[in-house]
Order: structure tokens, then sequence, then C-alpha cells
């Protein structure tokens, strides 16, 4: 397929999805994982009109920030892209990597722990910006997943109030990689529930609506249970061709 037709495809799924939930397509984002595509590939994405593009790993991503995002970012269409792309760090982030990923990446949806929040503070600080965050809790409780464990986020979320230049924004999680998509159900259920539970103790300076969760194999039972940020890979972007 090609990448037209696979956004014609998940848009159409998510439309039917989004009826028969009672949810309005509008409140739903993609973003597109590139992880596994080159600059290229990455650039096409930007001129089907999907903004929103998410990395894994810095360095990996450094090369198509720079082409896309960078200074140094030249070509010969350049009205198609320039000031479109909103990056999303969607992995695990190193407290050593934030120097580099603070001030490109819009949006974090990795921040698990105290170290790494201080580090994002304190970056962001120099930067004079608010970074918007998600909570990654590991709903699942598997040993292979990153996350607060769900008992520790309300006191995790109590010591960001001291953190002016962090804004959460949401929860993020993942579900196991390896069943069925309705597996993921408890699981984002789960989240969903937490945000709720998170709201009504008011920790935060301020509620919170987002939750990222969903990915290719499971999207639909995301969308079902609440997402607002789908992490959407092969199924919407592909694999390298090139």
């Amino acid at each position: 397929m090609t990448l037209l037709e696979r956004i014609e495809t998940v848009e159409r799924r998510l439309a039917e999805v989004c009826q028969r939930s009672g949810r309005s397509r509008e409140d739903v984002q993609i973003i597109a994982v590139t992880k596994y595509v080159g600059i290229e590939q990455t650039e096409d994405t930007l001129r089907h009109g999907l903004r929103h593009l998410g990395e894994n790993r810095w360095q990996d991503a450094s090369a198509k920030w720079n082409a896309i995002s960078g200074t140094g970012a030249e070509g010969n269409d350049r009205s198609a892209i320039d000031g479109q792309a909103i990056w999303h760090f969607i992995g695990s982030l190193q407290t050593n990597k934030v120097k580099d990923v603070i001030g490109k990446f819009t949006y974090i949806h990795s921040l698990d722990r105290p170290s790494l929040a201080g580090a994002i503070q304190n970056r962001a600080e120099q930067l004079g910006i608010v970074v918007p965050c998600f909570i990654q809790v590991n709903v699942s409780g598997e040993d292979s997943k990153h996350g607060l464990a769900p008992e520790g986020l309300k006191e995790f979320a109590r010591s960001l109030a001291d953190m002016p230049h962090i804004e959460p924004v949401g929860l993020m999680t993942m579900a196991p990689l390896d069943g069925e998509a309705e597996q993921s159900r408890p699981v984002f259920r789960g989240l969903r529930q937490l945000r709720d539970e998170l709201n009504a103790a008011a920790v935060l300076r301020k509620p919170v609506n987002g939750l990222s969760m969903g990915m290719s194999g499971d999207y639909e039972v995301a969308v079902e249970e609440g997402a607002t940020w789908l992490r959407l890979g092969t199924i919407l972007v592909g694999r390298n061709t090139r």
C-alpha cells in the first residue's frame, strides 16, 4: 500500500470506531511514528498532512530532526513541510540525552522518574520554555516496560508542583505487544481510571485530559477506552524502503 492508502485506511477505521464509541474524531490525535523510516519518507509523511512525528531515540532521530527542523534544513520543496513538524519523544529518555531533546521535541511522553523530571526542569529553565509532558505509567506491570507503578503516580505527580517548566498534560502507557488487541483493553481502561483519580485528587496544578495509548495493533481498542493520542508506526508510515 502507498502512504496515502494507509492514511485513508486508518482514517476510515478511526472514524468508524469514534462513531460507535460516541466520540468526536477531533478528540483523537495521530502521532506518526517515523522511527522505522528515513528522512525522505518522514518528509513525505509531513507532505501528506501528518504534522505530529514520534521518535524513540535521539540517536536515530537527530538526522531527521536536523534535516527537517534544524537550522541547516534545506531542499527543493521546503514550503510543503517547513514549520509543520511537531515532534514527540515517545521512548524512554535518558537524563544524559535531555540536553539534546528538550527544546527540539515539543512533547515528552515518557516522564517516569524524579531524576528525569529534575533534568527536564533544569534544561527547560535554561531555555526559558515550558515542556508539555505525559507521565508514563506501567499499568501492565511488565518488567520489560518503563514507567511508574500505578501506586506511585500521585506522589510523583505531586512533586511536579514545584517544577514550573514542566506542564503535565496527561498519562501514557504501553500495552503488552504480544497478544490480541482485546487483551490491551484492561491496560487502557486502567490508565483512564488513573487519570480520572488523579484529577479527582487535584494533585496537579490543573486537571489533565491526555491519554497517550494505542499503537498499530490495538489503536481501535485504545480509542474505545478514551485515548486522545495514538502512536502509529508501521500501519501508517510503514518501514524503510530505501
